[in-house]
């Protein structure tokens, strides 16, 4: 097993995540069309005129998806996580401890609390347009499109560069907290969900699934605890593959 200048362990990309790395490709490259249904300004807008744009609905699918597969859409399908663990070729830090993860959601609360505000006063909504503000359902069309798209990516790629593995997801991200509550009532109401399952008496304690982990968790504590349970996992399924002793594994029923 080979170890790089900075003793992060290099292991044999499987099948799963070959396919895990497609899908967050394709993912990016169609990040120009689908662009605006992240965006966190075209659901206020929308709600200042009482309309649910396309944001509104993708956020609460992502909010409906988490009951039953937490926050498996940061860890497979989001276009900005590929740009984030690209980046982990440039800066392949740790973003241990999350004691900045608080910072999400000081900037998810007042953006909710404006989308209600905004949709209060304009009497709620009255109607549904998933393609507000874009053309033709593109989203980056006008070049002041290509402006803010361009302005993103270079936040996420220095935050990414800066700080460290997806600090994005960590800090910043408004749609997180979505899926961290879905996580969390799925948990508590333990109805049939995706989860990881550890076998805590076979772990060799070797770290290899702590130092490849894209969002930097404790996984051998978390296994040793016998407990995978953590806000900040995206199911990604890399210490389920890069496990010499096949301790984590993906499990579909209630979670314990």
């Amino acid at each position: 097993m080979k170890l790089s200048a900075r003793s992060q362990l290099v292991l044999p990309m499987t099948a799963k995540q070959k396919v895990r790395r497609a899908i967050l490709l394709i993912t990016f490259l169609t990040f120009p069309l689908t662009f605006k249904y992240f965006s966190p300004y075209i659901i206020i807008d929308g709600a200042m005129q009482g309309i649910i744009v396309g944001s509104f609905l993708y956020f609460a699918l992502l909010f409906l998806l988490s009951l039953f597969f937490g926050r498996a859409i940061c860890g497979w399908a989001c276009p900005a996580a590929a740009m984030q663990e690209w980046s982990i070729g440039v800066n392949d830090k740790a973003v241990r401890g999350g004691k900045f993860n608080w910072i999400k959601y000081y900037i998810w609360v007042p953006w909710l609390g404006i989308i209600i505000a905004m949709a209060i006063m304009a009497g709620g909504f009255s109607s549904v347009d998933p393609f507000h503000l874009t053309e033709n359902g593109i989203s980056v069309a006008r070049p002041e499109d290509y402006i803010i798209f361009f302005v993103v990516l270079i936040i996420i790629v220095i935050l990414s560069f800066t700080i460290g593995r997806r600090a994005c997801c960590h800090y910043v991200c408004w749609m997180a907290p979505f899926m961290i509550i879905g996580t969390k009532i799925k948990n508590l109401i333990k109805w049939p969900s995706l989860h990881l399952v550890p076998a805590a008496d076979t772990c060799k304690q070797c770290m290899t699934c702590t130092k490849n982990c894209p969002m930097s968790l404790p996984v051998t504590k978390m296994v040793q605890a016998g407990n995978m349970k953590n806000d900040e996992c995206i199911l990604c399924g890399t210490c389920v593959d890069n496990c010499p002793n096949k301790v984590i594994n993906f499990s579909w029923g209630k979670p314990l």
